[in-house]
């Protein structure tokens, strides 16, 4: 049972911690963090990393999304809950150092799920990881969680991001913000 700390605008706790399944049932605002990998493709541009999210997830099955993202289990930071889901989700091992900061974001959207509401009241920290050594076949896949990871040329990434091209559930401004 994955538990969460509850916070406030600020992203900071406020004493109360959920289970995940009641905090996205009832709306309440956690935390997040992203994580973008991006490479050099050798074209004088990025490459960006796209996971494709398992089909059973709880919410965007089958999308292609983040590179790495999580919640923040209760009584962890987003650094280190960045770093854990990094190794976890895809066997990246990574240093504080390597993540780049790039932005914080308030999101709060409601979707339907299975049949079930789907409340995403969640203010996230968006890192970027520019790593120019990962090789995709010696990733180590959470299955559970992942179907396939592709890179995906960072240009033509935002246009099939903003013609839907792709099922995705990717924010644009996130994407944008990670250019050099």
């Amino acid at each position: 049972m994955e538990m969460l700390d509850i916070v406030d605008e600020n992203g900071e706790p406020i004493g109360i911690i959920k289970e995940r399944s009641k905090v996205h049932a009832e709306g309440d605002l956690h935390r997040t963090s992203h994580v973008w990998i991006v490479r050099d493709n050798g074209k004088g541009g990025l490459d960006v990393l796209l996971q494709k999210r398992s089909k059973d997830k709880d919410s965007h099955p089958g999308c292609y999304d983040i590179s790495s993202a999580g919640h923040i289990p209760a009584g962890s930071t987003y650094v280190d809950s960045a770093l854990r889901e990094l190794e976890e989700e895809l066997g990246i091992k990574a240093s504080s150092e390597e993540l780049e900061e790039r932005m914080i974001r308030r999101i709060a959207e409601t979707n339907i799920f299975y049949g079930k509401a789907f409340i995403d009241n969640q203010i996230t920290r968006v890192y970027r990881l520019k790593r120019n050594d990962i090789d995709l076949s010696k990733l180590k896949l959470q299955q559970e969680e992942i179907e396939a990871v592709m890179w995906m040329d960072y240009e033509l990434c935002i246009e099939a991001i903003k013609n839907n091209t792709i099922k995705h559930c990717v924010y644009l401004e996130e994407l944008e913000c990670l250019k050099d």
